[in-house]
């Protein structure tokens, strides 16, 4: 048993996982779950480097994590960094931020590992649940990862769409006009033409869903009044009611998503993108489906994520 920090930084938010790991026997038990929007892919998009405001946010999250660290006795670290980072000209100015924060160096991810270890976090608990293959779709502020795989990856994709990235580029009005939208589609569809051409979407039996947009728009299906981690963990929903919540959350104004009561407050800005991508991936995935001659009928949401993967990967080293 070894007691492991992960650390997922993200476009939109940062979060840390604290858990005792046994790679022999398989287990993997939470002691630990902290999750903070710092949009640190704050303008990413469209200048190129990380806004010093943004960097501030995140490292002093970053201290904070390390307070609870010591607190629970840990005794590895991994701290890695997604697509804002990935993009940023100027990442060596967060990597010896987070280095004096932590002690320990962020590790700057290609999106192929990203994927993997989205699926590993995930399928870790829906295997014995679900049949494979699985889709694993790891929807973030800057990226959508899409890995396909039964027991491990067998084609992985990363795409440069997110509900931060798409926002930005797209969606200014409240509610966005339906010019804005078309256009962030055109995106995602390009996008998924491209991804198309990488992972054979059609052979998916289980889609499972990652990361907060998703998990959020499940609570929205689900019509929770509070956010639920323990009903939004593992609900299966109809191909339909995915398409019509997502539909639902897009064509809100702010002050509608605000008075969501599951929406985390800095998610509101940027969950009307992160529904346009789901829709269109789960429209997507479930046509490449049926030209394939089968029939996606279920959508599965996991709390279990790239943060669940992290742990592992530093148990297992």
């Amino acid at each position: 048993m070894t007691r492991v920090a992960a650390i997922d930084c993200g476009t939109n938010s940062i979060r840390l996982l604290v858990a005792d790991v046994d790679p022999g026997a398989g287990t993997l038990v939470d002691l630990h779950r902290s999750n903070e929007v710092v949009r640190l892919g704050q303008g990413v998009d469209r200048t190129g480097v990380l806004a010093p405001e943004a960097l501030a946010r995140t490292l002093a999250a970053a201290r904070g994590y390390q307070a609870v660290c010591e607190d629970l006795g840990v005794e590895a670290v991994r701290f890695v960094a997604t697509s804002a980072t990935r993009d940023a000209r100027n990442r060596e100015e967060f990597v010896a931020g987070v280095r004096d924060a932590l002690g320990v160096d962020p590790e700057v991810i290609a999106g192929d590992e990203e994927a993997r270890l989205s699926f590993r976090g995930a399928t870790g608990v829906l295997a014995s649940r679900f049949d494979g293959p699985f889709l694993v779709v790891d929807l973030g502020g800057g990226s959508t990862e899409l890995v396909l795989g039964t027991d491990a990856p067998e084609a992985a994709l990363s795409m440069d769409v997110g509900s931060v990235r798409l926002t930005e580029r797209h969606l200014h009005d409240d509610p966005p006009t339906a010019a804005q939208v078309a256009a962030a589609g055109a995106d995602v569809r390009a996008a998924l033409d491209a991804a198309a051409a990488v992972v054979p979407l059609g052979r998916t039996v289980t889609l499972v869903g990652l990361a907060g947009s998703v998990t959020t728009l499940t609570a929205h299906a689900l019509r929770l009044d509070r956010y639920d981690r323990d009903r939004i963990d593992g609900a299966v929903l109809g191909v339909d009611d995915v398409l019509a919540a997502c539909e639902d959350v897009l064509a809100r104004t702010r002050d509608e998503r605000a008075a969501l009561p599951y929406l985390h407050p800095g998610r509101v800005d940027v969950i009307g993108a992160g529904a346009l991508v789901w829709r269109d991936v789960v429209a997507r995935v479930r046509d490449e489906v049926a030209a394939a001659g089968g029939a996606l009928t279920r959508v599965v949401t996991s709390e279990h994520d790239i943060l669940d993967g992290i742990a592992w990967s530093v148990a297992e080293r």
